[in-house]
C-alpha cells in the first residue's frame, strides 16, 4: 500500500510540474519526460526535446500562456499508468490585446523506469474555450476562428496569429478522436 501512495505522490508532482513551462524553467521541464517521450498538443507534435525548444521560442514571442492544473486521476497497471488531468490554458497575445481560456484534459501515458515515474506521451482533449479581452473588445477574424473546432478555436486563433499554427484537428470532448485516444491508451496500459 505504501508504494502505491508514493507512486501517486510522484505522479502528482510530475503532472503539476508542468508549471516549469510557464516559468521558463527549461531544465526542470525536460526532466518530466523520459528521453523517448513525445507530445501532441495544438501547436506541436513530436519529440518532447523539440517541444521544449519550441516552448523557448514561444516564450520569446508575443504569446504568453499559463496552465492551471487540477488533481490527476491515475489508473495503474504495474510500472505503467494512464493519467487524466483537468487543466485550464490561459493565453494572451500582447500584440493583439486578445486572450483566451481553454479548458482541456491532459491524457498522459506515464511509466516507471529505474524507480522514477516520467511521461512517455502527453496528449490533450479540449473541452471548451472562449476569448478574453484584457483591454476591451477587439476585432477577430471570424474566418480564421471558423477553421477550428469550437472547443479550442480561441486558442488556435491566438496560436496561429502568434506564429504557431495548428496543423490538424485534435480531440474534443466526446469526439471519435477522444474515444480512439483512450482505446489506444488502454491497449498500451495492458501491454
Amino acid at each position: 500500500m505504501q508504494s502505491l501512495v508514493e507512486d501517486r505522490i510522484q505522479i502528482t508532482d510530475l503532472i503539476t510540474g508542468w508549471m516549469h513551462r510557464d516559468l521558463g524553467e527549461w531544465d526542470q521541464l525536460r526532466g518530466l519526460f523520459h528521453p523517448d517521450g513525445v507530445i501532441e498538443v495544438t501547436w506541436f507534435e513530436g519529440p518532447f526535446a523539440d517541444f521544449v525548444a519550441g516552448s523557448i521560442k514561444m516564450g520569446a514571442s508575443d504569446l504568453r500562456t499559463k496552465h492551471l492544473i487540477g488533481t490527476p486521476v491515475v489508473n495503474f497497471n504495474g510500472s505503467r499508468a494512464i493519467v487524466e488531468t483537468n487543466a485550464v490554458i490561459v493565453a494572451d497575445n500582447v500584440r493583439l490585446d486578445l486572450g483566451c481560456e481553454t479548458h482541456n484534459r491532459f491524457y498522459d501515458l506515464v511509466e516507471k523506469r529505474n524507480g522514477v515515474w516520467k511521461l512517455v506521451k502527453r496528449q490533450s482533449i479540449y473541452d471548451m474555450g472562449a476569448f478574453t479581452f484584457p483591454r476591451g473588445p477587439v476585432e477577430i477574424d471570424r474566418d480564421v476562428v471558423a477553421k477550428y473546432p469550437r472547443e479550442y478555436a480561441a486558442l488556435a486563433y491566438l496560436l496561429e496569429k502568434g506564429g504557431f499554427p495548428v496543423e490538424r484537428v485534435f480531440a474534443t470532448r466526446g469526439s471519435e478522436l477522444e474515444r480512439k485516444m483512450k482505446a489506444d491508451g488502454q491497449h498500451w496500459l495492458a501491454a
